[in-house]
Parts: C-alpha cells; structure tokens; sequence
C-alpha cells in the first residue's frame, strides 16, 4: 500500500522546517565567532578584510558543495552573500575604534569584482 502523499509532504516539510532551524542556528553562531573576529581586527589595527582566506574558503566551499551534491556555483553566491555581512561588520568595529582603514577599499574591490564575475553580494 502506497503512503498517503499528504503525509509524504508532511514528513518532508517537517524535515525542512527543521533543516532551516539548524542553518539559522549555524549562522547566528558563525556571526558571533566572526563578530570576535572584527572586534579583535579592529582592536589591532588589522584590515576588515583578508582576500586570500575568502579565495581559499570560496575554494574549499565550492569543493565541498561538489562533494554533496550542491551546485558549487550556488555555495559560492551564498557564501559571498555571507562574507559580505560579515565585512560590513568588521568595518563597523573598525570605525568604532576608530581605526578604519585599507580593508575599506579592499572591500570595495572584492565588491567590484564580485559584480564583474555575477557573484553579487
């Protein structure tokens, strides 16, 4: 006897509600470590940004994506979205503390070239 597909849609949007817990729960969490990120950056003068590790963590995600079954493309858009609002935050901290510098205009470079290759923030 085939399951009835109400029940069917249940499950599978109970499974979903709950997969969208655990993302939102993941990123408040992720937010709070990079937000200790951005206040010891700006504590020490660092730069909001640092290119090299969002190359080498768009790499590593994309791979990742691949490995599971998700378009690397689409990993890639979110984690760009992601690291965005992070930069954004630790260029908040930086004029907090009044050391807003360089990283601004790298920033503003990564924001360029995300629009020139179609990965928007």
């Amino acid at each position: 006897m085939s399951e009835d597909p109400r029940e069917a849609l249940f499950r599978y949007r109970d499974s979903i509600d709950n997969l969208d817990a655990i993302l939102i729960h993941t990123l408040a969490e992720r937010f709070k470590l990079t937000q200790a990120v951005g206040r010891l950056k700006a504590q020490h003068t660092m730069p909001p940004s640092d290119l090299a590790r969002e190359d080498r963590q768009i790499q590593r995600l994309r791979q990742l994506a691949s490995d599971s079954g998700l378009d690397p493309a689409f990993a890639e858009k979110f984690l760009s979205f992601v690291v965005g609002e992070v930069i954004r935050h630790h260029e908040h901290f930086a004029r907090e503390a009044g050391t807003d510098q360089a990283g601004s205009a790298e920033a503003d470079a990564r924001s360029d070239d995300q629009r020139d290759h179609g990965t928007q923030q």
